[in-house]
């Protein structure tokens, strides 16, 4: 089944409506410029609380050029179990952090070379919009994303929506799928009933191939 991230989480409700929409990941902004930037004190009072009530979720932190030792800083007090690293990080940054983090990349990469993580996910593919990390709502490049598919197991973002999921999982055959923007009903907030169609629409599509 393709996994689901529900990415730029503020408050604890939210995270609680997406984990009740079926969503397998959860993502906190910690870049300052994102209208989806969460305090590191915020995040602790949501992920100590899902950290009890919900061990299985995952949690992901994102991060925009930050220093190996914010990284490391927000994973630890905040338990979280991976970095996403949606900058200008170096294939060396990944190693310092050993298997915590995973890059992200605005648009198709010449090469993935240094970058690509033995487990899933190997790397997030974005859409590339000048000057915009992430949450921008332009849909990335689907060709180009469904050929890095049959090699890695990526996570695709970029203007996902409960009305384009379906063909996107279709087309891509991505090993997860990120959203932010496409479940909000205001710019950083999250809407139940959107997150929730955007996972059915998902099973609904995985469901037709099988059949």
């Amino acid at each position: 089944m393709t996994k689901i991230k529900i990415c730029g989480i503020k408050i604890l409700d939210d995270a609680l409506a997406a984990i009740d929409a079926g969503a397998d990941y959860l993502g906190f902004n910690f870049y300052p410029k994102s209208i989806r930037f969460v305090e590191k004190q915020t995040c602790v009072e949501i992920t100590s609380v899902l950290r009890k009530e919900y061990p299985q979720i995952e949690l992901f932190g994102v991060f925009v050029n930050s220093s190996v030792e914010e990284v490391k800083d927000i994973l630890q007090i905040c338990s979280l179990d991976l970095a996403q690293l949606h900058g200008d990080e170096t294939p060396e940054m990944l190693t310092v952090l050993n298997g915590k983090a995973f890059k992200a990349f605005r648009g198709i990469p010449e090469s993935v070379d240094g970058f690509a993580r033995s487990e899933p996910p190997a790397f997030l593919l974005d859409a590339s919009v000048k000057g915009v990390y992430g949450g921008s709502g332009v849909t990335a490049d689907w060709d180009g994303a469904a050929e890095l598919a049959k090699k890695y197991p990526l996570l695709l973002a970029g203007g996902l929506t409960p009305e384009n999921v379906a063909e996107a999982v279709g087309r891509v055959k991505p090993w997860g799928v990120d959203v932010a923007s496409g479940v909000e009903s205001a710019p950083g907030e999250k809407d139940p009933s959107r997150m929730k169609a955007f996972v059915q629409a998902m099973r609904n599509a995985e469901n037709k191939v099988r059949a």
